[in-house]
């Protein structure tokens, strides 16, 4: 999903992926994922722990606001979506956002795509094991430390992933069919207190809780910009959406309808969902690191089911950092078949699977347990910062590359999408200024300062890494500017 698609390669990397990997169509793999799975792992993918646990803080610090915040939000992430789509259906291709930056922005910035999108699941991975970790000290109220249950995770999440493609589909499909019911049932059961008025806060649930104590914006709009960061980082990982469709036998039908739903999950599972429980409990009574699902419950004085949402909340995290950890896998080995990474990560197991890749992106993950035993406390505040900084340069590139797509394809350069961005490229302009207002408000606030530092860090190795392979390769397709029918080889100097 990260790498150069492998069609351009003709130095003998297509038949060391056939003789390596097993029966299949896509470089070895076996695609054993139906429809049925596919969608429903995308409408899952829309939820996961930035709504689950990191509202708590959110809402803490924005109150009401934060509605919408996560609307503003919702759209910006739609315009991103619209971009994906447009250049997915003027070109399906496997790599999807490393190779559009290499086609449309430079060789460099499609190996920095690859890279940087591979860190940012296995971050995203950590971040999903800490959660887990917080989830389990509803029941065991730290007598086991936080720490133990990251490894403990960390270790049961890998074993998952030498299993069947088939098998990881169908355990996907139920967790996320877990993920969507949680939600719905949430809202539903606000729904009831809200007319019916049972439970405990039957009584003092109203829609006014959206405006009282202190109004829709009580700790100012400074703090709803400061939360943006938490926002974003909830939607990280919808993009997936986008590239397994366009991995799809018929992108041309499940492209679009992948991407216009966009706009209805974000509505449902984001912004319904937080006006009913703020409906239902006081803003006031939501607290940093607890998730308002339970806090809510709690609240209602359904005790059962806070314990019932906080499984669903369990297996969410668990659920998107056994995807992240599956994921990374193959974007190890898509980055070593095009020359962009040690050849070791191209092998194959009987069953078609990246050992390789996986037991290196699972052994990075446990960095993890480190951050929680060291700071337990702020670990998810850590490590959602640098997810969603690396996380955004995908989106970044997404959104550079269809501008730099449209003006070709304006000239008569490349073929226009059957799936033109509406608004674009204003919309994309848009939504490029508002990343970079989420990039100055992490760097105003010291909690996720620490992601901008490691940045340069990162930027730098990448620089190193990508001299140093085209110096040992530099005819490989990797580093050249993709030349389209018509067009004479540019030559790069990057």
């Amino acid at each position: 999903m990260t790498s150069v698609q492998v069609e351009e390669h003709h130095d003998g990397n297509e038949a060391a992926a056939a003789t390596e990997g097993s029966s299949g169509d896509n470089e070895g793999y076996q695609r054993g994922l139906g429809a049925r799975q596919i969608q429903m792992i995308a409408i899952g993918g829309a939820i996961g722990t930035g709504l689950f646990l990191g509202a708590g803080k959110a809402i803490h610090k924005a109150g009401p606001s934060l509605i919408l915040a996560y609307a503003i939000a919702g759209l910006v992430i739609f315009f991103i979506m619209r971009a994906l789509g447009e250049l997915l259906m003027y070109r399906p291709v496997s790599g999807s956002f490393s190779e559009y930056a290499r086609e449309f922005v430079g060789p460099f910035f499609g190996f920095v795509t690859g890279w940087t999108y591979w860190l940012f699941w296995v971050v995203t991975g950590i971040t999903e094991v800490t959660a887990a970790a917080q989830y389990m000290q509803y029941w065991t109220h730290d007598s086991i430390p936080q720490w133990a249950y990251a490894l403990i995770f960390t270790v049961i999440l890998y074993g998952a992933n030498l299993i069947s493609v088939k098998l990881f589909g169908e355990l996907e499909f139920w967790f996320s069919m877990v993920k969507v019911t949680a939600i719905i049932g949430m809202i539903l059961i606000c729904a009831g207190i809200l007319t019916i008025g049972f439970s405990d806060a039957g009584d003092t649930a109203s829609v006014s809780h959206l405006w009282d104590n202190g109004g829709f914006f009580p700790n100012g709009i400074g703090n709803t910009l400061m939360t943006l960061q938490i926002v974003m980082f909830a939607f990280l990982a919808v993009e997936l959406v986008g590239v397994t469709a366009g991995e799809s036998k018929d992108p041309k039908k499940t492209l679009p309808k992948a991407i216009n739903t966009v706009p209805w999950r974000i509505a449902v599972f984001y912004v319904g969902a937080l006006i009913m429980i703020l409906s239902v409990v006081p803003w006031t009574s939501f607290q940093p690191g607890v998730s308002p699902f339970v806090a809510a419950f709690e609240k209602m004085g359904l005790g059962v089911g806070a314990a019932i949402v906080n499984f669903v909340v369990l297996t969410a995290a668990l659920s998107s950092c056994n995807s992240g950890m599956y994921s990374t896998g193959r974007m190890l080995r898509d980055l070593a078949l095009n020359g962009q990474g040690p050849k070791f990560f191209t092998k194959l197991t009987k069953n078609g699977l990246p050992l390789v890749g996986t037991t290196a992106s699972a052994a990075l993950m446990l960095v993890g347990v480190w951050i929680n035993y060291q700071w337990p406390g702020e670990a998810f505040n850590y490590v959602v910062s640098f997810a969603t900084i690396s996380g955004m340069w995908a989106w970044i590139m997404i959104l550079v590359s269809q501008i730099n797509y449209r003006r070709k394809a304006d000239r008569g350069e490349v073929p226009q999408s059957t799936f033109k961005a509406p608004g674009a490229p204003y919309t994309s302009w848009f939504a490029l200024a508002f990343i970079g207002m989420v990039i100055v408000m992490m760097g105003i606030d010291k909690d996720a300062r620490i992601s901008l530092y490691c940045a340069p860090i990162w930027a730098a190795i990448l620089c190193v890494s990508y001299l140093v392979l085209k110096s040992r390769n530099p005819d490989a397709a990797a580093f050249k500017k993709r030349v389209h029918a018509g067009q004479a080889a540019p030559v790069t100097k990057d």
